[in-house]
């Protein structure tokens, strides 16, 4: 039992609460940020769902837009996870509003990691900075690849991920050459949820399951699960090879929404029956997006079958994730047993 201090950022959130489990669990001390002080019994609430004893678990209030509070909180951490960061259901008119909280919030946190003295900050960035650069035929993305973020082509959200963690890159680089720095990087993360506040993968499959999507869309996801995510935050916060380094948190292939579907009401019998069974057009799809907010954020994944490729976080840090089908099954089942999807 380490009995040393971690700071989470962002503890309320689908990824964080699960790295508090894990981090109890493996004897840690946390400290987790929220927004607002007033969610922390909710976040003691998802920590004992997970299975683990939130009594110890210490809070702060952090703004990724302010820096009151920031160095007070990373102080006496021996790591930093950074895990939050906006991720809304719905994409904004201005890129700013999630490119600059994105970055600036970053900033902030690997600042005062290394004011703090921390010795290793793990920053949650995303497979969006790795896989909207230039197409690769014949082989997948890879940790070496990068989303341009000045493509305005690319989502706010996308390119808010890759400015993010550039940010955080050229921080290090140009002022604490002596703090380390390792990143995560998932794809779209599946598994249970621990509250009632969803990500935006387990928004898109409540639609699914509730039928509030009349077809299925040419278009596939890539899958982890929340707790292989998490256990890949833990052993790139310790190992020692993990300092600068990114690793792709991946399962295995895409997984096209057609095969989602029709594994849900395979495996969930007449708890699917609102899921759709119907291929629709893209065209159709893109119409529809005009008027439909949670239809507009399938339009980037039309047509798109990314590979990934989870082999390097194999290699050097022992990492073996669940499969898709597990991941997307165990969101189904929890948002199932949460009451959140309709009858």
């Amino acid at each position: 039992m380490s009995g040393e201090l971690v700071l989470v950022t962002g503890g309320s959130g689908f990824i964080g609460v699960h790295c508090i489990v894990q981090l109890l669990e493996a004897g840690y001390r946390v400290r987790t940020s929220l927004r607002s002080l007033a969610r922390a019994d909710e976040v003691r609430a998802m920590v004992a769902e997970g299975g683990a004893d939130a009594a110890g678990v210490e809070f702060a209030e952090l703004d990724l837009l302010h820096d009151d509070g920031w160095l007070d909180a990373a102080t006496g951490a021996t790591y930093l996870l950074h895990v939050a960061s906006p991720f809304p259901a719905t994409q904004p008119q201005d890129p700013d509003e999630l490119i600059v909280p994105a970055r600036d919030g970053t900033v902030r946190a690997v600042r005062a990691a290394r004011d703090a003295r921390v010795r290793r900050v793990v920053l949650t960035s995303s497979f969006a900075a790795v896989g909207y650069g230039a197409p690769h035929p014949g082989r997948p993305y890879a940790e070496d690849d990068w989303t341009d973020p000045a493509d305005e082509r690319l989502t706010p959200y996308v390119r808010s991920k890759a400015v993010a963690e550039r940010a955080a890159w050229d921080f290090i680089d140009r002022e604490a050459p002596d703090l380390e720095l390792a990143v995560v990087n998932p794809v779209a993360v599946f598994g249970p949820t621990l509250g009632r506040d969803l990500s935006s993968s387990l928004h898109l499959l409540r639609t699914f399951l509730n039928g509030e999507v009349r077809g299925i869309p040419d278009a596939a996801t890539n899958a982890v699960d929340v707790r292989d995510v998490a256990a890949l935050h833990l052993a790139a916060m310790t190992h020692p090879d993990a300092a600068g380094e990114r690793f792709l948190a991946v399962a295995g292939d895409p997984m096209p929404f057609t095969e989602v579907a029709a594994m849900l009401r395979e495996r969930l019998g007449d708890a699917a029956r609102h899921v759709p069974t119907r291929a629709v057009p893209s065209w159709v799809v893109r119409i529809a997006a005009r008027f439909d907010p949670d239809v507009r954020a399938v339009l980037p994944q039309l047509g798109r079958r990314p590979y990934a490729s989870h082999a390097k976080a194999e290699r050097m840090l022992g990492w073996h994730p669940r499969s898709n089908e597990e991941a997307i099954l165990a969101s189904a089942e929890s948002l199932l047993r949460l009451g959140l999807v309709r009858g």
